[in-house]
């Protein structure tokens, strides 16, 4: 046996391996990827109920100002990640990792009440496919961007909060542009990366028929809680629990 041919095999054997440890270890980040209409600090409480249990929570604070921005500002905090991520999307950041899922650092997706498209799909287009209980959304005076009539905000987006928070959040509402809502995804990585999917059952901003409809397609794993489009911060404790399991059912 030659020594180029002894090379060449502890090469490939050493670059198996490395490949299996990547593979096999555990997921210890976690990005999520906020919705329209509210930034990332609504994700407070789940933030710090997965810290406890001994994760790597980062927040990506997307502008929202076109679905290419947003999938852009994601990657830079993905390449930021030490090892595998779990990456979290809620409504309409479920557009931004169905594209940014691709990143290498990208072990599995979370949707939590949020779209999960199929390739050449836009928010706008299947928001209409089935309408939701709230339709009290407002353009601005130059009709570039979206938002919620303040005064509709607590009913539409957060029902199951106390009315001071949600009343806060109708205030600090983040302007989402039309753009972002009109763009078209490519291919998703959930058709490649393994993916759970949260309903959230009495959801009046995404039809929660088209919640579950989404995510069957998708093959994920489904749970359903009982709560608002703001889920994540009426229920952390519940979200938490899905993003715990998911992340140990990656690393498996």
């Amino acid at each position: 046996m030659n020594r180029r041919y002894i090379a060449t095999l502890a090469l490939a054997f050493a670059t198996s391996v490395i490949a299996f440890t990547a593979q096999a270890a555990d997921v210890k980040n976690i990005v999520i990827v906020h919705g329209a209409l509210a930034d990332g600090s609504g994700w407070r409480k789940t933030t710090e109920i997965l810290e406890k249990r001994g994760f790597n929570v980062t927040i990506v604070q997307e502008p929202i100002t076109s679905l290419a921005d947003d999938i852009a500002m994601t990657n830079r905090i993905l390449d930021l990640q030490d090892g595998p991520t779990l990456l979290v999307g809620h409504s309409c950041g479920g557009m931004v990792i169905s594209e940014a899922g691709h990143n290498p650092n990208v072990a599995g997706l979370v949707y939590v009440a949020a779209f999960q498209p199929e390739k050449g799909e836009s928010l706008i287009g299947l928001a209409s496919s089935r309408p939701a209980g709230g339709m009290n959304i407002r353009e601005t005076k130059d009709g570039k961007y979206l938002y919620i009539d303040p005064a509709a905000f607590a009913n539409d987006f957060a029902a199951d909060l106390p009315k001071d928070e949600a009343a806060f959040l109708a205030k600090s509402q983040v302007f989402a542009s039309k753009e972002a809502f009109s763009a078209k995804v490519g291919e998703p990585a959930w058709k490649t990366k393994k993916s759970w999917s949260i309903v959230a059952t009495e959801d009046r901003s995404i039809n929660p028929d088209l919640e579950r409809d989404m995510a069957q397609r998708a093959g994920s794993d489904v749970t359903e809680i009982k709560g608002s489009h703001a889920l994540f911060a009426s229920q952390p404790e519940k979200v938490a629990d899905v993003i715990e399991k998911a992340a140990k059912e990656t690393s498996r």
